[in-house]
């Protein structure tokens, strides 16, 4: 089993800039895809990035794409969000999650293990 936890969501201000993690726990992982998922009040889940295992492939939605880069410390069994740019549509929560493929993340198949998210607010 794979826990996951994230951390250092907060409030920001639109243009800020921040930077979520996510810790896995209870399993070594380097052999795992991970990636963020997020969901907005009364908006369906979003796939928003994906970092394949050896760290040296990854996939972004169009609407961040150019602001948010995602990547990991395999070491430390962490991934990282960083959020550039920030915008008030980027308010939602965020999701960590992890699957031994990587296209059942980016492909939104249904990634294995989820964390339970940290909120993102962005004000304008």
């Amino acid at each position: 089993q794979v826990q996951l936890v994230e951390s250092g969501g907060g409030l920001v201000q639109a243009g800020d800039s921040l930077r979520v993690s996510c810790a896995a726990s209870g399993r070594i992982i380097s052999g795992f895809a991970m990636g963020w998922f997020r969901q907005a009040p009364g908006k369906e889940r979003e796939f928003v990035a994906a970092i394949n295992s050896p760290g040296d492939s990854t996939r972004y939605a169009d609407s961040v794409k150019g602001r948010f880069t995602i990547s990991r410390d395999v070491a430390k069994n962490t991934v990282y969000l960083q959020m550039n740019s920030l915008k008030p549509e980027d308010t939602a929560v965020y999701y960590c999650v992890a699957d031994p493929i990587f296209g059942r993340i980016y492909g939104d198949y249904g990634a294995r293990f989820w964390g339970q998210g940290t909120q993102v607010t962005v004000s304008s």
